[in-house]
């Protein structure tokens, strides 16, 4: 009797500041450590309250700017949290560049 292969499952995650769902290893990791504050988390393991952003320049200064960070990390960002995380920030596109534009410039991980 052949067996079927079923395609591999792909953790899906959802970024907290536009809510759009996508492939976890396609959005950035931040979480929050006990002994560091916030951090990147590359490789998405690292022990913490997690929260995820996509590469979206926007959703990345909205995050920074508001509260939606705090919320998601249960915790309140600090001026030295908020310039790390501003640091590692996709850079601004060119003005007038569309989301989709931006993401068929983005190459796959």
């Amino acid at each position: 009797m052949p067996t079927r292969s079923r395609p591999k499952h792909v953790p899906q995650r959802t970024c907290v500041v536009c809510r759009t769902t996508d492939a976890k290893r396609r959005l950035t990791r931040l979480v929050r450590t006990t002994e560091a504050g916030v951090q990147m988390d590359p490789t998405g393991k690292r022990a913490g309250r997690g929260a995820y952003l996509c590469d979206n320049p926007a959703c990345w200064q909205q995050a920074i700017k508001g509260e939606v960070l705090n919320k998601a990390l249960r915790t309140t960002l600090s001026e030295a949290d908020r310039a790390h995380i501003a640091a590692a920030a996709p850079p601004l596109a060119g003005e007038g560049a569309s989301i989709d534009e931006q993401r068929q410039d983005k190459p796959e991980r």
